[in-house]
């Protein structure tokens, strides 16, 4: 009679196999919350790498064009000191040889406001002298620039080597010759103003 007992249902008899297809679902279940839960390894889309290396060309030509527009700036300025060199150097030499006794104040005044350290120091002591002496021949000196270049520079100071041809008149006294003299200008540059320091003349 105990052989005819039917087991509970949802269990298994002694022997009994479990039907085709059939899989415990509880087990699903924990498999498939663990492959949820799996944190994804991180990855870099391709989006991102692009934009990435966006950035790094901007930022990479943003610091080309700076340096670049630098030593543009730079050479501009180097230029621009070396032409305001050559110019005052060519205008001290004309401020030299172009005198007259009928404006000698004003010239030699001219002459010391373009001047600057020994240049200036020397050329004041013996100006009064030199006017003097101009007046009394009533002589007259016109200079003209045959040539001139800037024989070397550097941050605040340059060397203008100046050709110059100079025509000379005395009162009484008969015509001279032009007669051309070499210079050796050098200018300073002080406070952004560019002046005569030293005055040489050269074979």
């Amino acid at each position: 009679m105990a052989d005819n007992v039917a087991a509970p249902e949802g269990e298994l008899t002694e022997g009994a196999e479990p039907t085709e297809g059939t899989e415990p679902t509880e087990i699903d279940g924990i498999d498939e919350a663990a492959e949820i839960d799996e944190p994804a390894a991180p990855r870099w889309s391709h989006v991102k790498l692009a934009l990435v290396a966006g950035l790094v060309g901007v930022l990479a030509l943003t610091a080309l064009t700076g340096w670049l527009g630098y030593r543009t700036y730079e050479s501009s300025r180097a230029e621009q000191q070396r032409n305001l060199f050559l110019q005052v150097g060519r205008q001290g030499a004309l401020n030299l040889t172009t005198i007259s006794w009928e404006s000698a104040e004003a010239d030699v005044q001219r002459i010391l406001d373009s001047a600057t350290g020994t240049f200036y120091d020397d050329f004041q002591q013996r100006a009064e002298p030199f006017v003097e002496v101009v007046k009394q021949a009533q002589s007259k000196s016109e200079g003209t620039i045959a040539e001139a270049g800037l024989e070397s520079a550097n941050a605040d100071e340059g060397q203008v080597l100046v050709a110059v041809t100079v025509r000379t008149t005395n009162a009484g006294a008969p015509e001279q010759a032009p007669r051309a003299w070499r210079m050796r200008l050098t200018v300073q540059e002080i406070d952004g103003e560019a002046k005569v320091s030293k005055v040489e003349f050269v074979p």
